[in-house]
């Protein structure tokens, strides 16, 4: 995507923007069908050995919580790889935002795709709960002995986390973007590792909001919009500070692909470390006889 204005300035960007959240709308309907679909099988399966309380209030097993992570990271890689060319694959109101800071979309656009994210994440729960049993699930919710505050910095800073991955390895461009969609799965798969038993990963508004417009709204359903979008805000920051003071500068080279920029063997280097060694030596030697035969010239002076 090439940098855009503030808004759309022709009603060829407007279709185009348009044409966009529609696909936008399908993509993120995808991604929280198979990602959500998969919370809410692993935890009837809890229900239908440990009962309904643990299933919603935990606590969870690490196989429950890995299986929920791999799922959401799995998701993630399979639905971007399909649609990221057609609309970047964004499927989360914090990463359209991050991308409207950062210039890459226009505020149009960020307008349409935060609608067609909502829309997504409210189909993909209504499909999940026509066809799965009750009880329904997959709502976030803070974990036990979790309070809000705690909630909300780890929303924050595996958000960052997440945003720093996709401006890294999908905006800014380079010969590694087409493989972006493995390491921002990765990414997603490491931080709802760190987070789902805390607050149930959210990272993205659409994942929660979709839930809770099916099932209901609780009151701590603030903290999965305020946590995600500051999240983006601290990510662009540090984005932007990195553009500053040109990173690609710091360890260049990182994406190159030619075997003659590699290191040189290094059996090489230590011969002509110890050649260096000898010349050295022999100078130094050099200079001891001269000196030498100066001071007993002196002496017979």
């Amino acid at each position: 995507m090439s940098p855009k204005r503030l808004f759309s300035t022709s009603s060829q960007e407007l279709r185009e923007d348009i044409k966009a959240a529609s696909v936008e709308v399908i993509g993120t309907t995808v991604f929280l069908l198979l990602a959500l679909g998969s919370i809410q099988s692993a935890k009837l399966s809890v229900v239908a050995t440990q009962g309904a309380q643990v299933a919603e209030f935990g606590p969870h097993s690490l196989d429950h919580n890995v299986y929920i992570s791999a799922s959401a990271g799995v998701s993630l890689l399979a639905s971007a790889w399909m649609f990221y060319r057609i609309t970047g694959g964004l499927f989360n109101p914090a990463v359209s935002l991050a991308l409207r800071l950062i210039g890459q979309i226009s505020t149009i656009r960020l307008i349409l795709y935060f609608i067609a994210q909502l829309t997504g994440g409210i189909i993909a729960s209504a499909i999940i709960r026509g066809l799965t049993p009750e009880p329904f699930l997959i709502m976030n919710k803070l974990g036990d002995k979790i309070n809000v505050v705690q909630g909300l910095f780890v929303e924050v800073f595996c958000t960052a986390i997440l945003i720093l991955a996709i401006l890294m390895l999908a905006a800014e461009k380079s010969k590694l973007t087409p493989m972006a969609p493995i390491g921002i799965s990765m990414t997603l798969f490491a931080c709802h590792m760190f987070s789902v038993s805390f607050t149930g990963a959210s990272l993205n508004p659409a994942r929660t909001f979709g839930p809770a417009v099916v099932g209901g709204f609780g009151g701590e359903h603030w903290i999965y919009w305020v946590g995600p979008l500051a999240g983006s805000a601290l990510s662009v920051g540090f984005y932007l500070w990195l553009k500053h003071v040109k990173y690609w500068r710091i360890n260049p080279g990182q994406t190159a692909t030619d075997p003659e920029e590699s290191p040189q063997d290094p059996t090489k280097n230590i011969k002509a470390d110890m050649e260096k060694e000898k010349h050295r030596s022999r100078e130094t030697e050099t200079d001891d006889d001269h000196q030498s035969g100066m001071r007993r010239g002196d002496e017979n002076v």
